[in-house]
C-alpha cells in the first residue's frame, strides 16, 4: 500500500474588495510556499499583521525540494514549527558516487557531538509546506486565501495596488509592503516587467518518487554512467516512510516530451532496479521535470515590492541551495521589514536585504555550478574532463573532491552594508557570518542550546563582562528595536545574573567556536548572523544608531577564514580541472589532440623521469577504459 503524501485541498477563500477610506494592509505576500509562509510566519512573531495569497488550492504536490538542511532546520525552529517539521523528517549523513560500478567518492558531513541537529534531512516538499500551513492558521496575526492569483498590480510612492482573480471574481486590495515570492514562474516578475539574468545550464533531468520497501541507506547515491542507463547520471535519494526519490538525467540527444512519458519513466527506473538486484515491488508516485539555471534578479526591492526565493533567484538543483537559500531570504526578510514596518528602522534597511541575499545567490552559485559542471557538464571541454576524473577517481583517489557535491549551507552577510568590520586579530566567527548552534549547559544545570537562548529576535552575548552591564546593553538595543525581542547571553562566566542567561562553558566550546575574547561582546541577528564584534559594552549606542540608519562603520576589515580550510593540493587539482576544460572549449575541435600533446610534452618537461613516467602510467590504465560489468555486485549498501 502505497505511503505517498497526499496533500488536502481548500476551499477557494471569499473576500471583499478593500474600499478607498480603508487604510491599506501592512503586508501582503504573494505565494504560499515555503518561502512567503516563512516571511509571513517572521512578520507575524512581531505583531504584523499579514495577508497571504496563493494562487493554488493546495500546498505542492511532490517531492520537488527534499534536502533540508541543518540551518534551515534552525529556520523552522526559530520560525516556529521546527518542533513539528523534526518528528517525521529522515536524518543523513553523507553520500556516495560511483562510476559504472565503482565507487569513487565516499562524503561525510559534519555531525559532532555538539550539534543540535543532523547536517541534513528528507521530507517531501509538500509535506514541509503542510506543516507550514497547518502552523499559519493557528495564527491570528495571518490571513491566507487560497486560489487566489494576481491578476494586475498598480504601484504608487506609498502603496500598492493588488488585482485579485477569485472565485467570487476580481477583488482589489492595497498594501504598504508587498513580498512577492511566487516562485521560478513568479507572476508578479512578470507583472512589474523585470527579468532575471544568469545561465541556463544544458542539463536535463527527469524527477520521480516510487514506493520501494527497500532496506538500502538514507544517503545521497549517485551513478554516472551506470551499466543499467549508460551514458547517464543517476541520483536516489531515500525518503520516510519508504519512498525514493530517483532523478536521472537526459542525453541532449533525447526528446523530454518523450521521455517524460510515464512508461519510459518506469522502464529508465526498472533497468536501474533490476541492476541493483531488485525483487522488490515499486510503484511510480509522481514524476517531474528539470533544467539546471542560475539566474537572479539584479536588485531584489522594486519599490514597496520585494522579491524573495525563486521569484528573486534560480539555482542548480545540486547541492540543494533552493529551498534552504530560500529559507533565509525569508528570515531574512522578515526581521529586516518588520523593523521598517515598525518605525525601528528606515525604508533603506531594505537595500540591506537585497545586496545580502543577491550576495549569498552568488556563493551559492559559486559551490552548485562546480557541482553542475560534474553532473550537468555543458560543453566538450568540461565532459571529457569529468570523464577522466570520473575515470582517474577509480585508482587516483585524490581527484575524487572534485566529484563532491559540496551540499548546502549557511551563507555569509560579509558584505552586508549592516556588517561591522572584523576586529584586527579576530580569530573564529567573522561579522556577517553564521553563528553555529549547539548544546550548552545554563548555570543551573540546564541542558539546552545556544539557538533556544538566542530566541527569536536578537541575541547579545558577552564574554565574562559584567552581568548588569549586559542586561542594560540588552535593554538598550530592545528599547530602540521594539518590539524586536533580545536577550542577553552571558558566556565563561558562573554568576547569577538578573535578565541574563549565563553559560559557564565549562569545556570551553563556545568560546572556542566563536574564537571569543575576554571582554568581547557579540551581537547576534534574529537570522543567526552575527552583526559585529565588539570590544566592551558601552558601543552598544553605536550598534542601535547603525542599525537605525541601515548600516555599519566603516573600517579595515581583518581577513578571518570562512569555513573549512581548503587543502592546497585539491585548490590547484580545480584550479587545474577548470583552467583544462576551458581551455579545451578554446581550442579547435580539430587542434585538441595536438593541443594535449603540446600541453602534456610543456609539463612533462618541468618534472622528472619517474615522476612523468607515472603519470603516463595513471593516464594510460587500461583498467579505466574497460566497460563495467553488467553486474551491480557491490554497487550499493556496502
Amino acid at each position: 500500500m502505497s505511503t505517498y503524501y497526499q496533500p488536502m485541498k481548500y476551499p477557494a477563500s471569499t473576500f471583499e474588495s478593500m474600499a478607498a477610506t480603508d487604510d491599506a494592509l501592512p503586508v501582503v505576500v504573494v505565494g504560499a510556499g515555503p518561502v512567503g509562509m516563512g516571511v509571513a510566519l517572521g512578520l507575524a512573531q512581531r505583531g504584523i499583521p499579514v495577508t497571504v495569497l496563493e494562487a493554488a488550492d493546495q500546498v505542492s504536490f511532490g517531492s520537488r525540494a527534499i534536502c533540508i538542511s541543518r540551518h534551515s532546520l534552525e529556520v523552522a525552529a526559530r520560525l516556529g514549527f521546527g518542533a513539528e517539521l523534526e518528528k517525521i523528517v529522515l536524518p543523513w549523513v553523507g553520500g556516495r558516487s560511483l562510476y559504472r560500478d565503482q565507487q569513487v567518492l565516499h562524503f561525510q558531513m559534519r555531525n559532532a557531538d555538539h550539534d543540535v541537529r543532523p547536517p541534513m534531512v528528507n521530507v517531501s516538499q509538500s509535506e514541509f509546506e503542510q506543516i507550514m500551513v497547518d502552523t499559519i492558521e493557528a495564527n491570528p496575526l495571518i490571513t491566507l486565501h487560497w486560489a487566489a492569483s494576481i491578476a494586475g498590480v498598480l504601484r504608487s510612492d506609498d502603496e500598492v495596488t493588488l488585482e485579485v482573480d477569485t472565485a467570487d471574481g476580481t477583488r482589489h486590495l492595497r498594501a504598504r509592503w508587498v513580498v512577492a515570492a511566487d516562485g521560478g514562474r513568479s507572476r508578479m516578475r512578470e507583472l512589474a516587467g523585470i527579468r532575471m539574468q544568469g545561465n541556463n545550464y544544458d542539463g536535463r533531468y527527469v524527477i520521480a518518487d516510487i514506493h520501494w520497501e527497500s532496506e538500502l541507506p538514507a544517503e545521497r547515491t549517485v551513478w554516472f554512467d551506470p551499466p543499467s542507463n549508460p551514458g547517464s547520471t543517476i541520483i536516489m535519494h531515500k525518503q520516510p516512510r519508504d519512498i525514493w526519490r530517483i532523478d536521472y538525467q537526459l542525453d541532449p540527444s533525447e526528446d523530454a516530451e518523450l521521455e517524460t512519458r510515464e512508461d519510459r519513466i518506469r522502464d529508465r527506473i526498472t533497468r536501474h532496479l533490476e541492476w541493483l538486484r531488485n525483487d522488490l515491488p515499486w510503484t511510480l508516485e509522481w514524476h517531474g521535470f528539470y533544467s539546471a539555471r542560475a539566474l537572479a534578479l539584479e536588485d531584489f526591492t522594486h519599490g514597496r515590492i520585494l522579491f524573495a526565493g525563486d521569484a528573486a533567484h534560480l539555482v542548480p538543483i545540486f547541492g540543494v541551495r533552493g529551498l534552504n537559500s530560500g529559507m533565509e531570504d525569508a528570515e531574512t526578510l522578515a526581521w529586516q521589514l518588520a523593523a521598517v514596518v515598525n518605525g525601528s528602522a528606515n525604508p533603506d534597511l531594505l537595500q540591506s536585504y537585497s545586496v545580502e541575499r543577491h550576495d549569498a545567490w552568488r556563493q551559492n552559485i559559486a559551490n552548485a555550478g562546480k557541482s553542475t559542471l560534474i553532473m550537468s557538464p555543458g560543453s566538450h571541454g568540461y565532459r571529457t574532463t569529468r570523464d577522466a576524473i570520473l575515470a582517474l577517481s577509480v585508482t587516483r583517489p585524490e581527484f575524487s573532491h572534485l566529484i563532491n557535491p559540496r551540499q548546502s549551507s549557511a551563507t555569509n552577510a560579509r558584505l552586508s552594508p549592516l556588517t561591522w568590520p572584523t576586529p584586527a586579530d579576530s580569530s573564529g566567527v567573522a561579522p556577517g557570518d553564521p553563528v553555529e548552534d549547539r548544546r550548552v549547559v545554563t548555570r543551573d544545570g540546564t541542558e539546552t542550546t545556544l539557538n533556544m537562548l538566542r530566541g527569536s529576535g536578537f541575541a547579545v552575548l558577552g564574554m565574562n563582562v559584567d552581568a548588569a552591564a549586559l542586561a542594560t546593553a540588552a535593554a538598550t538595543l530592545a528599547g530602540a528595536l521594539a518590539p524586536e525581542s533580545v536577550r542577553a547571553i552571558l558566556i565563561g562566566s558562573d554568576v547569577a545574573a538578573a535578565s541574563v542567561a549565563v553559560v559557564p562553558d565549562a569545556d570551553g566550546g563556545v568560546v572556542a567556536t566563536l574564537g571569543a575574547r575576554d571582554g568581547e561582546v557579540f551581537v547576534i541577528r534574529p537570522d543567526g548572523l552575527l552583526l559585529c564584534r565588539i570590544d566592551g559594552i558601552a558601543r552598544i549606542d553605536d550598534v542601535v544608531r547603525h542599525l537605525g540608519q541601515g548600516d555599519a562603520p566603516v573600517g579595515a576589515t581583518t581577513a578571518v577564514a570562512g569555513g573549512p580550510t581548503i587543502d592546497p593540493a585539491e585548490l590547484r587539482r580545480e584550479n587545474v580541472w577548470m583552467g583544462l576544460s576551458d581551455a579545451l572549449d578554446q581550442v579547435a575541435g580539430s587542434d585538441r589532440e595536438g593541443f594535449l600533446t603540446r600541453l602534456a610534452l610543456v609539463l612533462g618537461s618541468q618534472v622528472g623521469q619517474r615522476e612523468f613516467e607515472e603519470a603516463v602510467a595513471a593516464a594510460t590504465d587500461l583498467a579505466l577504459t574497460v566497460p563495467a560489468d553488467a553486474d551491480a555486485g557491490a554497487a550499493v549498501g556496502a
